[in-house]
């Protein structure tokens, strides 16, 4: 059973129905204005938490989980849309008793202004949005906290967490990796050119020379018969180029690495969380 001093702990808390499906989470709870018990609490469901609905919470369950409810989760899906405007008229809170069926016996009809029916009148009491902490004389209205005298509130996104919102920001990291950029290569093909050079050659030609005949030479020439016909010859000769080719080993040709260091300029852009106050005066920002 949820009391007054739980409050705080049902306000952001997920809501299951009876058969232990979550429905959304807890908004506000609204008090009964003459017992001031919990009557009521508004749960924000749908796939953003835009729909806000009364559910029943004076026989809900406060476990570990959250908070668990007499009711369906259908049955609260398709609850009366009333506005969530800090205060129940009669004739809400008697639509809201019509609609989940609270009658004598649930510890709802005749206990809030009923008239024996299950059925809340006109006359009956009505009820108002709780509050969390308390009030202090001559301060704005508001929900503070005891302990540190400062305004409190809850999460209207989610389950609450704690009194303050933590504002986020992105950092650049920039580091470097090693990749494969390209490749290089040795290659050997064969091309030709050609090379003119001059080399002297030498070769024989023929020559007549003539002598007289005289005492040295006379047993040469009488030596055959005195008159016949003869022939005589000589080979020349005649140097020719010769070229022959060899292939011999000139240089050694090889690759290396070697790390050049350049400075590349990053330019990304880093998202940041801001917060703005709204209702506040700027000059009582702190």
């Amino acid at each position: 059973m949820i009391g007054t001093e739980t409050i705080s702990r049902v306000i952001g808390s997920d809501v299951y129905d009876e058969a232990g499906d979550k429905i959304g989470s807890a908004s506000e709870v609204y008090l009964d204005d003459e017992t001031g018990q919990p009557e009521w609490v508004t749960v924000r469901t749908g796939l953003f938490g835009t729909k806000e609905s009364f559910v029943p919470i004076r026989d809900a369950d406060l476990t570990d989980d959250g908070i668990r409810v007499p009711v369906s989760k259908d049955r609260v899906k398709n609850a009366p849309r009333i506005d969530t405007d800090g205060h129940l008229s009669p004739e809400e809170e008697s639509e809201l008793y019509r609609y989940y069926e609270l009658g004598t016996g649930t510890g709802y009809g005749n206990g809030n202004g009923g008239n024996g029916n299950g059925n809340v009148t006109d006359a009956g009491r009505t009820t108002g949005l709780a509050d969390t902490g308390t009030r202090r004389d001559g301060d704005r209205d508001g929900v503070y906290d005891d302990v540190r005298d400062r305004a409190v509130g809850h999460d209207t996104s989610g389950p609450t967490t704690d009194d303050a919102m933590t504002r986020s920001e992105e950092r650049l990291d920039v580091g470097t990796r090693t990749e494969e950029v390209g490749r290089a290569r040795l290659r050997k093909y064969v091309v030709t050119e050609n090379v003119t050079e001059t080399v002297p050659v030498s070769r024989e030609e023929v020559r007549v020379e003539r002598e007289p005949i005289t005492d040295a030479n006379v047993d040469s020439a009488l030596d055959g018969p005195a008159i016949s016909e003869e022939e005589h010859e000589v080979t020349l000769h005649a140097e020719r180029p010769i070229v022959e080719k060899e292939a011999v080993p000139v240089e050694r040709v090889r690759l290396d690495k070697e790390t050049v260091t350049e400075h590349a300029e990053v330019n990304e852009g880093l998202r940041k969380e801001q917060i703005d106050v709204d209702g506040v005066d700027d000059t009582r920002r702190s």
